[in-house]
């Protein structure tokens, strides 16, 4: 990735985080839509079928059943239950992660402070392993 496509990508999570939404390829700047193409081509991001961002991982860019609301209340989605916690560690802020358990379905609350969550009786249990997450990121 070059310092070009890196400033974009970096613009591009920053209007993320103050938008509270994706941003649009104009709201980023010239050449946006261009490096989007070549950054979702390293896995840097994932972008939809139109050529917007879909995933900025760990953040998502639609709703999921994986939410994170930060201590002064602001709130964002995750693509999946490890990603939530992502989120907070890439914001640097202590919050609350809202999610379920794939398997049967129960609610998981965390809170998070200080990066450590308040439980430790949870699991993080991926069906698909690494090396063939990228075959189908979203299903992953």
């Amino acid at each position: 990735m070059d310092e070009a496509d890196r400033a974009i990508r970096n613009r591009t999570y920053e209007l993320l985080v103050e938008l509270g939404r994706a941003p649009a390829s104009d709201e980023v700047g010239p050449g946006a839509r261009e490096a989007w193409r070549r950054l979702h081509d390293e896995h840097a991001l994932v972008l939809d079928e139109h050529g917007d961002p879909r995933m900025l991982n760990p953040f998502a860019v639609a709703e999921t059943a994986h939410r994170v609301e930060t201590a002064d209340g602001r709130g964002w989605y995750a693509n999946c239950a490890w990603d939530a916690l992502g989120v907070l560690a890439a914001l640097g802020q202590d919050g609350r992660v809202e999610t379920s358990c794939l398997d049967c379905g129960d609610r998981i609350d965390l809170e998070v402070r200080d990066g450590e969550p308040d439980r430790s009786d949870t699991v993080f249990h991926c069906l698909v392993p690494a090396a063939h997450w990228w075959d189908d990121i979203v299903f992953t």
